[in-house]
């Protein structure tokens, strides 16, 4: 049975499409956490440098990597059984999403990636449709 996958990927949500000869399943997967290095908003150090700063916001960089590969694995494992994936996103995270299924030496292949802006599922779903059609 062939499988096709079309994954619509940010760093909050990724919505992934499965076509098969049966039909059609659609996921959901949401970054549990805030995928941002950045510090909250109003939370800076009353003087101007701390000597801690770099330290600090180095971890919070590795953490926020961390979080993001368990977020990329999750959706990875979603489209383990595709032969064929259409990565589509409005930013940065198809690519950083893309060269993490190359380091898992994924059974398929990418077939193609494209940059769309904010899609409702639906529209998600007809878009990956007329891709493998």
């Amino acid at each position: 049975m062939t499988i096709n996958a079309g994954i619509w990927i940010d760093h909050h949500k990724a919505v992934v499409v499965l076509l098969t000869d049966e039909g059609q399943e659609m996921l959901q997967i949401r970054c549990n956490d805030g995928a941002s290095a950045r510090s909250p908003v109003g939370l800076r150090a009353k003087n101007g440098y701390v000597p801690n700063d770099f330290a600090t916001e180095g971890k919070r960089e590795q953490q926020v990597t961390i979080h993001l590969n368990e977020y990329y694995d999750e959706v990875v494992a979603c489209v383990r059984s595709a032969q064929a994936i259409l990565i589509l996103g409005p930013g940065e995270a198809k690519g950083k999403f893309r060269s993490h299924i190359a380091r898992q030496k994924y059974g398929g292949h990418v077939a193609e990636m494209k940059t769309v802006a904010s899609l409702t599922d639906e529209q998600i779903a007809d878009y990956v449709r007329r891709h493998f059609q």
